[in-house]
């Protein structure tokens, strides 16, 4: 598969160890005959290294065959997510460094997981794009906090922290967004 080709999540194999990608920056030199490169990052599934890569667009990656199965997360056991598939209800067991920061978003009714398997191996989790979770400890809106972009600092129930809106109190259940961390509204 060519560079210029591949997606974000598409899995790939480089240097012998398999890779999901995770971003991908397009860079085009200024002036003629430049070439388009693109800057991969990428995780390794499984264990979840960083790799930075960069290459032409017509340099090619071999993209690997990875089965993904929608599953539900059943409960934790030690440090380790136990998560069962929706359809033949295959338990798979991920431990927490293939979870990685994962961990944050996931609670008991999560919908719309993932589990993705290389020869039935589960190697990594792929989260729904925003979750629900409820704040823990955040401070007391300030009085006039109306419709300001102002935020405030938020402990959510998995011990994740992200920026929220003024008006936003504990208690309250907010939808997160998995990929960037961000506050995306009330639940």
């Amino acid at each position: 598969m060519k560079a210029a080709d591949i997606k974000k999540g598409n899995v790939v194999e480089y240097d012998g160890k398999v890779y999901q990608i995770r971003d991908i920056e397009r860079s085009s030199p200024q002036g003629r005959g430049g070439n388009v490169t693109f800057r991969f990052v990428m995780y390794s599934v499984p264990g979840a290294n960083k790799l930075d890569i960069s290459l032409r667009a017509d340099d090619d990656l071999k993209e690997t065959e990875l089965t993904r199965r929608p599953s539900s997360f059943s409960y934790k056991d030690g440090d380790a997510f136990v998560f069962m598939d929706n359809e033949d209800y295959t338990q798979y067991t991920l431990d927490a460094s293939t979870v990685g920061d994962a961990a944050g978003y996931i609670v008991d009714g999560i919908e719309g997981c993932h589990i993705q398997l290389i020869d039935d191996a589960p190697v990594a989790l792929q989260l729904p794009q925003s979750v629900i979770l409820e704040i823990v400890d955040t401070a007391p809106e300030l009085k006039g906090a109306s419709a300001t972009k102002r935020t405030k600092p938020a402990k959510l129930a998995t011990g994740l922290e992200i920026q929220v809106p003024e008006y936003i109190s504990n208690g309250e259940k907010v939808w997160v967004n998995t990929t960037t961390g961000e506050f995306s509204g009330r639940a």
